[in-house]
């Protein structure tokens, strides 16, 4: 049985971990299979049709633990503990739930001090008491409804029939239903770069680099770390040096030992004589893959991930929040017309619908069927990708009709100087 303490508008956690709001998914899933044997059956839900509309789950069901992750940002919203049976809970050291302390209205008012009178449900018969950033949802019999606005404790009970702590909720703010994600919180940063914004630098039909607005944990001023914000370029043609120098060192490099794509490539089928992989630095915290040329060491490509739940790739990388704007198409592909010179250009987001933007930019008509596998895994539970070729970009589109990821490559005329 996990004990946990509880810290209101904060987290919930031990000595050797804890959940804490506003931390991102990843950081949430490396704790639990940091706790492998402890922490015991997980299920994870989410809207495969709208995963934008619905709020991203971890259930930790033989814990009686739920965390809420806003679909969009990907941050621990709400901290639900829906059994409290199943759990110990501490608040400053004292224990006010457990299989030898009932969490009734008495104890919870000990531990936690007076408050505001509750709210009842008549619909859910549920009497819920709020701190700030903590609430407690009680069970309570219609029988006793008219006597609830002072409070439980203005509530007459028979003896022993008290009522009992059903669920409790940790969030930021006071009311639980207004309540968002918070910021990333310093704790979670671990010297890692982190991604606001990536802007595609594009002049006319081709791709030069990304402009990327990132923050991590700056040095200490009066023994307090403070967020740092700067701004970074990458473009084709830079060496690994260059890209180090403006990223850091990446999360991992890895090198290629296929190319799923390169059937599709004018020249697939001459013979690779040299021994030595094009390779990738791969920075998960950014949602970004730079690939560097084997022979001369230079960028060649862009990988920009929207980690969607129901992807392949799902919870490797954090979303990429791209800005990619291009002109939309001149001409019919059907007449060969001149059609609507005065139209804006198209923006395009790790939020946009690929119907949308087809229907703009008028892409290749048959995709490539991409089904990602491991080499120890040969299966993909979540089935084939398309991909879809518009200039010097590649859109790889999911079942649901979100993008889950856009490649930006160099075209053979599109090169460093050097390379």
């Amino acid at each position: 049985m996990l004990d946990l303490e509880v810290i209101p508008e904060r987290s919930l956690g031990c000595e050797q971990w804890e959940f804490i709001l506003g931390m991102h998914f990843s950081q949430a899933v490396a704790i639990i299979q940091s706790q492998i044997g402890i922490i015991k059956g997980v299920q994870v839900l989410y809207s495969e049709t709208d995963p934008l509309g619905a709020d991203l789950v971890i259930t930790l069901p033989q814990d009686g633990i739920r965390l809420i992750f806003d679909s969009i940002v990907q941050r621990l919203k709400i901290i639900e503990v829906y059994n409290m049976k199943l759990l110990k809970l501490k608040y400053c050291g004292v224990t006010f739930s457990s299989p030898e302390v009932v969490p009734s209205i008495e104890q919870i008012e000990h531990s936690f001090g007076a408050t505001h009178p509750g709210v009842y449900d008549s619909e859910k018969q549920l009497f819920v008491l709020n701190f700030r950033g903590l609430s407690f949802s009680f069970p309570v019999d219609s029988k006793y409804q008219p006597g609830y606005a002072h409070g439980l404790g203005s509530l007459q009970f028979p003896t022993g029939a008290s009522p009992v702590a059903l669920r409790m909720a940790l969030y930021t703010g006071s009311v639980l239903a207004e309540t968002r994600a918070p910021p990333l919180p310093t704790i979670c940063l671990f010297n890692h770069l982190y991604l606001e914004e990536a802007e595609v630098m594009r002049e006319g039909q081709r791709t030069r680099g990304l402009r990327l607005k990132i923050y991590t944990e700056g040095p200490p001023r009066l023994m307090e770390p403070k967020r740092q914000r700067l701004t970074r370029e990458v473009r084709f043609g830079d060496t690994c040096q260059d890209v180090a120098s403006a990223l850091g060192a990446p999360s991992r490099v890895f090198y290629k030992s296929e190319d799923k794509m390169k059937i599709h490539s004018p020249n697939a089928h001459k013979r690779v004589t040299s021994r030595r992989s094009d390779y990738f630095f791969n920075y998960f915290t950014l949602g970004i893959d730079v690939l560097f040329d084997a022979k001369t060491q230079r960028v060649k490509k862009f990988v920009l991930h929207t980690n969607f739940p129901g992807h392949y790739n799902f919870n490797m990388y954090h979303r990429c929040e791209f800005q990619l704007t291009v002109p939309p198409d001149r001409y019919s592909s059907e007449s060969g017309k001149l059609i609507d010179v005065g139209a804006s250009p198209v923006t395009i987001s790790a939020y946009s619908k690929w119907d949308t933007i087809s229907e703009q930019l008028k892409p290749s008509e048959r995709p490539v069927v991409l089904n990602r596998a491991s080499s120890t895994n040969t299966t993909n539970p979540f089935g084939s990708t398309f991909c879809y070729g518009y200039q010097d970009i590649i859109f790889e589109v999911m079942p649901n009709n979100y993008i889950a990821s856009v490649t930006l490559y160099a075209s053979e005329n599109h090169q460093h100087p050097g390379v």
